[in-house]
């Protein structure tokens, strides 16, 4: 075995299938035009296949669905947003016109809640947008409710009558 047969040839078939892709691709040197290609609009109608998280961002804005989605996006990965510790006590319980209210399971995690909400407020903003969330409304458990039926009597309400 001789050293010229370590040696790797001067122009292999790759190195100068690769060569002629670099030529291809940059141009030919400085004579070389430069191609400017237009931008599509974002409600292009032509007939030309698109990327489909395009396609799809483009019907929903037709559709006026964007904020739908992005509501949908926030219930939906509220685990990863909020983190597991504060899911697990606080849910969202509803997002109407920017306005986001989460329901606390006990009144000490809704005071936790208010306390977090600058940090929060950070967290839901990088997750689903700027001006997504308007405002934040933390609401504690609820009582049990004693009126059965569609009518109702005013009065005190229920008293201690269990003997």
């Amino acid at each position: 075995m001789s050293p010229n047969d370590l040696q790797p040839a001067a122009n292999p078939p790759s190195d100068a299938a690769a060569a002629a892709l670099r030529r291809a691709t940059t141009g030919s040197g400085s004579k070389a035009k430069k191609v400017t290609t237009k931008k599509q609009p974002t409600n292009y109608q032509g007939r030309d296949p698109q990327l489909l998280g395009v396609a799809v961002g483009d019907f929903l804005v037709e559709k006026g669905w964007e904020h739908s989605s992005t509501e949908a996006a926030l219930l939906a990965n509220w685990e990863a947003i909020a983190g597991a510790d504060l899911a697990n006590h606080v849910v969202p319980e509803s997002f109407l016109d920017g306005e986001l209210v989460l329901r606390a399971e006990s009144s000490s995690w809704a005071t936790q809640v208010r306390l977090l909400l600058p940090h929060l407020r950070t967290a839901i903003t990088e997750s689903v947008g700027p001006g997504v969330v308007k405002n934040i409304t933390v609401a504690g458990p609820t009582a049990p409710s004693w009126v059965a039926g569609p009518r109702r009597v005013k009065g005190r309400g229920p008293r201690d009558t269990y003997g």
